[in-house]
């Protein structure tokens, strides 16, 4: 009998004492003085959540030291943890920030331009326009001299164009310490310890285990740039700690 009438007891002061503890928090969402609407508004201690109105309001059950996140999609999910004076405020705002815009790759393509042939093109023109100046002033009225009148130097310019392709190429010596030279060239030291996480005297010896691998001969071509470059050297990286890392 005892125990019926304690069992009883609790049953009818348990809901009074979650009353006590937990309370409806009322607040509002917002993002740039803009209210959020659809926002997912979650009480991680008690497992239970809501979302807010077109007004960003929001209605939820809660108690001191409760952990409350708040999320919806682009925006950074962000968790506070309640106060007394939360609580008793009952109309807390809440401000989320919204995720940066993500930009798209970029694709560098290098581009030769042969600006010496450009050079000797503009000479080729002020050559011929010297050529008719001189056949103007040597002319004679009504005499056919059966030359043809300001002709080209055709001769001049099938050298300028076409005389480098029948020279015999010479193949380009490799330099062994080429790719080492890029590398510091291209990338301060900055970028070996912050970015590849490399202590500065390891730089130069990692340097010498990529110069060794094949594959950084490709990063010397034509048409290779920083990127392909600076993807080579963090593969390498990882291989270099791999091999150097304590037992």
């Amino acid at each position: 009998m005892k125990l019926k009438l304690l069992l009883l007891l609790f049953a009818c002061t348990s809901p009074f004492l979650y009353s006590q503890t937990h309370k409806l928090l009322r607040g509002k969402v917002m993002s740039d003085n803009f209210v959020l609407e659809n926002v997912d508004v979650i009480n991680k201690d008690t497992q239970t959540g809501t979302r807010t109105n077109e007004k960003g309001e929001f209605i939820l059950s809660a108690s001191v030291n409760d952990s409350i996140l708040f999320y919806v999609k682009d925006y950074n999910l962000k968790g506070i943890k309640l106060s007394l004076e939360d609580l008793e405020t009952n109309n807390i705002i809440v401000r989320i920030d919204k995720k940066p815009e993500e930009l798209k790759e970029v694709i560098i393509h290098r581009v030769d331009i042969d600006w010496e042939f450009d050079k000797k093109l503009e000479r080729q023109k002020r050559e011929e326009a010297g050529v008719r100046r001189r056949a103007r002033a040597l002319k004679v009225q009504g005499v056919n001299n059966g030359t043809i009148e300001n002709g080209m130097d055709f001769a001049k310019i099938g050298k300028m164009l076409f005389g480098g392709l029948f020279k015999g190429k010479k193949e380009k010596a490799v330099d062994p310490e080429e790719f080492k030279e890029v590398a510091k060239t291209s990338f301060d030291e900055k970028f070996y310890t912050e970015t590849l996480q490399l202590k500065k005297e390891e730089i130069e010896p990692f340097l010498t285990f990529c110069n060794f691998d094949p594959e950084s001969k490709n990063t010397l071509s034509e048409n290779s740039n920083d990127l392909i470059l600076m993807d080579f050297l963090y593969k390498k990286s990882i291989e270099f700690k791999k091999i150097h890392a304590p037992d």
